[in-house]
């Protein structure tokens, strides 16, 4: 006995039933696709979000590095000329063999002790960068950091910029026990433990960890060097020592 299986009439093609089945189908189709439209959008949003504001994290906390470097720096210098001056309240005589030491102090805190800016001035002055990071406790960190920063200068720096300035400051013992290093020491030594502190409760509270900022700093790095520049560079230095060396020569034959 053959058996024909029939389609319900109420499903034929033209049939209202058919028709409201390929709307919906229609319906969810659309959905679907509106939804992965909108939530691939959604997702590439957010990565490059996460993105930018892990740079911008990345970017504070080296700057954090960099000054944290220098005081570290300060310390070396400072304790150098501290141990020195020690040395003179008993041997006053050494004066001479250990100015050298006073002058390399000087020199540093005067020339060589310079705290990077830009990062500070974008942190400070741009709304944006707080919408980027999205962490009240971060910035109110960072914050903190800058405003030491800042006293840093006011209260250590420029006052031993102050004493070594001041008149014949290094030129005999008894003008230079005027300046107190072992105070400046233990000064900059402070400073120092309360930036650390803060840049580790940064790197904790936002994940960051010691090979992140490494292979930030290697790209920053990367960015900045231009092979093609810097052959330039290569080539302009050997013929400025090779001028150099002609002259020098030139005004030895003269005098000769």
């Amino acid at each position: 006995m053959n058996v024909k299986l029939h389609t319900p009439s109420t499903l034929k093609a033209g049939s209202g039933l058919s028709s409201f089945k390929q709307f919906l189908l229609s319906i969810v189709a659309t959905t679907i696709s509106i939804v992965l439209t909108f939530g691939t959008a959604a997702i590439l949003d957010h990565n490059k979000k996460e993105s930018a504001k892990k740079e911008m994290v990345m970017m504070v906390i080296s700057d954090f590095d960099q000054t944290i470097e220098i005081l570290q720096k300060a310390d070396t210098v400072l304790r150098k000329a501290s141990s020195a001056e020690l040395d003179l309240t008993t041997h006053p005589e050494h004066f001479d063999s250990l100015q050298s030491g006073f002058i390399e102090v000087a020199s540093f805190i005067i020339h060589d002790q310079v705290f990077p800016e830009t990062t500070e001035k974008i942190f400070t002055t741009s709304i944006e960068t707080f919408n980027t990071i999205g962490n009240v406790n971060f910035v109110n960190e960072a914050s903190s950091f800058y405003i030491l920063r800042s006293k840093y200068r006011d209260l250590v720096q420029q006052w031993i910029k102050n004493d070594i300035e001041g008149q014949g400051a290094l030129i005999s013992v008894k003008s230079l026990f005027n300046i107190n290093f072992p105070e400046y020491v233990y000064l900059n030594w402070s400073f120092m433990g309360e930036m650390k502190e803060i840049r580790d409760r940064c790197m904790l509270m936002m994940n960051v960890s010691e090979k992140d900022l490494k292979e930030f700093r290697q790209q920053q790095t990367n960015k900045s060097v231009n092979p093609e520049r810097a052959a330039q560079n290569k080539k302009m230095q050997d013929e400025m020592m090779e001028a150099t060396m002609r002259i020098m020569q030139a005004s030895k034959n003269l005098k000769e």
